[in-house]
């Protein structure tokens, strides 16, 4: 159909081609997507979805709201284990206490009770900043690590202090293989993505960026300090708190608090950092490093049948693994995630890099 802008004929297949423009990068992602969900499942091993595949998924999903809130925040945050694991004991409250309550509802709850919880440790950021606001959330870790294996109420009042859940049953939909848990953990992550990639580009998100970048400056254009800041902190914790709820209930089904320590908190800052702060992609990017490389490395010398002792294999695993984080980080200070990018560009320009 044709009609009349600015003095041209222009149809309205035109005019949807502006609105919603398709382009490579659509395109990637659309095929990357039905190649996860429907070729992955068919045809990946037991052992390649459980330990590799699940993690990768959940873990990604946690770098996804850590980055909302210190790449695109500007907010130093070292409490993301305890956000992680107030989403999984709250989920499974919800489950205990709660007749007949649906997984993926006691799941989205768990995140809420976790945005809860990081807004009231998100308050500090209104008058700190830098190392003193990752000291501010270094509390809420070792809080959270004290009242999940101090009071019983929070695990059922089980002696040892481990929680464990039997069934996991989505509207009716037993989820039992490791193919099934790999699907139910790439749509939440797939929504949950898509649901960040539209909040960044949003008003709320620019305002996020613009305290990143100069936080006096958005004031005085008429930002609200309060009010992105602590934005910032909700649904990073509640992005946080879902990923949490997915790690207990999917991939590890019993858990104790040591799931959720300090050392959860480094390893998802290492991937925000070394998959590019401020970017969707680069949290990915980030857990595909410290997730699956580790991995790869440990049975590199077995697939070309090297003889290795374990425990030399596993410190060198350890020290190339940590030469790989420092020559990146040198090489490419803005994560992986902008490597890809240049690469992506030196590819569209090839063979005429001018």
């Amino acid at each position: 159909m044709l009609y009349r802008e600015n003095g041209q004929f222009k149809t309205t297949y035109q005019a949807d081609q502006q609105i919603f423009p398709i382009t490579q990068d659509k395109l990637l992602i659309l095929a990357l997507l039905a190649f996860a969900f429907i070729a992955v499942p068919w045809g990946a091993s037991e052992y390649l979805l459980r330990a590799m595949l699940i993690p990768f998924l959940i873990l990604s999903l946690a770098a996804l709201g850590l980055n909302i809130l210190v790449g695109y925040c500007g907010q130093i945050s070292l409490g993301t284990g305890a956000f992680m694991a107030v989403g999984a004991y709250a989920a499974y409250n919800f489950m205990v206490r709660i007749d007949s309550m649906p997984l993926v509802v006691a799941v989205l709850l768990g995140g809420v009770c976790a945005t809860a919880v990081g807004v009231v440790f998100g308050i500090p950021s209104l008058r700190i900043k830098g190392y003193y606001l990752a000291v501010a959330t270094l509390a809420a870790q070792f809080f959270c690590d004290w009242a999940f294996l101090r009071i019983p109420w929070f695990t059922n009042n089980t002696p040892s202090g481990s929680v464990n859940v039997s069934e996991l049953n989505v509207f009716g939909w037993v989820v039992n293989t490791p193919a099934e848990k790999y699907l139910l953990c790439l749509a939440f992550v797939a929504l949950f993505a898509l649901l960040a990639k539209n909040l960044v580009r949003s008003h709320i998100g620019r305002e996020w960026m613009a305290m990143r970048d100069m936080d006096v400056a958005a004031s005085v254009i008429g930002i609200r300090p309060v009010y992105a800041k602590l934005t910032a902190f909700a649904v990073s914790s509640f992005f946080v708190g879902v990923a949490g709820a997915l790690w207990g209930f999917v991939h590890l089904g019993s858990w104790e608090p040591a799931a959720f320590n300090i050392d959860r908190s480094f390893q998802l800052l290492f991937m925000v950092i070394i998959g590019g702060l401020g970017s969707i992609m680069g949290s990915f990017f980030g857990a595909a490093f410290i997730v699956v490389l580790p991995i790869v490395l440990d049975n590199l010398p077995y697939w070309f049948g090297i003889p290795i002792d374990t425990a030399l294999a596993s410190h060198l695993t350890i020290m190339i693994f940590g030469s790989l984080i420092v020559f990146f980080l040198i090489v490419e200070p803005h994560g992986l995630a902008r490597l890809w990018s240049v690469g992506k560009e030196k590819l569209r320009l090839w063979p005429f890099p001018h």
